[in-house]
């Protein structure tokens, strides 16, 4: 007898509503946007290092939380070496050249120039992971550090300290580059969860030099600062990357990745109406032509580029 009953779909079966995963995208690209504004506004109260162990102490907390509740992670020792190059480089290098970037240039900036990271991710995983180098990658690559030649130009009209600025910027985004690439094969073995904790903690452990710095800092600092650090910790860190993740498992890895160019409007205007600062004129140029370098340079055949999304 041939049964009557129509077969369960995916959705039926408990597949979440389908503004469940866009409001997971909107909560990751406001809190990763507000990081920039976040880490610009603690530049007078914290140092670069401090503040990085500040909100990777944080995070690494929060984060514990939600990576243990699902398991504890078994990562070899190949495994480890990547973990822990990923925890020196991403979470480690790339907060404190972030944060000393940002004391020489707006947020709104620092997030358009880190928004290249997805060309840099697609031109090492073509030379080390054996990805075609296309010829949308060469003219993506050309446009994007043609904007960023203008970007340069446009913050060396307040004086030299803005190029660093831009130079520590582009810093973080190779590194977090490279870092992409080292986690690549880590996440097809462990749980991405598991991973950024474990990186996170890491990092945390690679800035305690600045433990005292952080502690001093702290005493001096207004109540309102620390807990800006707090909210470092907490929500652009723990709380974006989990959202993050979460949408990552209902939406197709190009389609998230195409929505993190909404990070730099969101951050300039964060900036305009928090700090009443907004990168130059010439700087929204370069800003537009690296982005459009990034959509070049992701286009099809798909590489690693359009599989992540760089965070604040």
């Amino acid at each position: 007898m041939t049964s009557t009953t129509a077969p369960t779909t995916p959705t039926e079966a408990g597949a979440p509503a389908p503004w469940l995963p866009v409001a997971a995208v909107a909560v990751t690209l406001v809190f990763w946007a507000s990081a920039f504004v976040a880490i610009r506004h603690l530049g007078h109260d914290f140092s670069p290092g401090a503040l990085s162990l500040g909100r990777l102490l944080v995070g690494t907390l929060c984060l514990g939380v939600v990576a243990l509740s699902r398991g504890v992670p078994r990562p070899t020792g190949r495994d480890w070496v990547s973990i822990v190059a990923i925890g020196v480089l991403w979470f480690g290098v790339y907060n404190v050249a972030l944060n000393e970037g940002e004391h020489r240039v707006d947020a709104g900036t620092a997030a358009m120039l880190i928004q290249v990271s997805p060309v840099l991710i697609a031109f090492l995983a073509a030379a080390f992971l054996d990805e075609r180098f296309t010829l949308y990658l060469g003219v993506g690559l050309a446009l994007a550090f043609s904007g960023i030649g203008l970007i340069s130009l446009a913050t060396s009209e307040g004086g030299g300290s803005d190029v660093v600025g831009v130079l520590l910027c582009l810093v973080s985004a190779a590194v977090y580059s490279v870092s992409l690439i080292l986690q690549k094969p880590l996440v097809a073995r462990l749980s991405a969860i598991h991973v950024t904790w474990l990186a996170c903690t890491v990092g945390a452990v690679v800035c305690l030099p600045f433990l005292g710095q952080l502690l001093d800092e702290t005493g001096d600092a207004p109540a309102s600062s620390i807990l800006w650090v707090a909210y470092l910790g907490v929500f652009p860190t723990a709380i974006a990357f989990t959202t993050y993740a979460y949408a990552l498992r209902h939406m197709s890895a190009s389609s998230l990745g195409v929505t993190t160019y909404l990070v730099p409007p969101i951050t300039i205007v964060m900036g305009l109406v928090f700090l009443d600062e907004a990168p130059p004129a010439m700087a929204y140029v370069g800003g537009a032509l690296a982005l459009v370098g990034v959509a070049v340079a992701r286009r099809k055949p798909r590489t690693l580029a359009e599989e992540v999304s760089p965070p604040a």
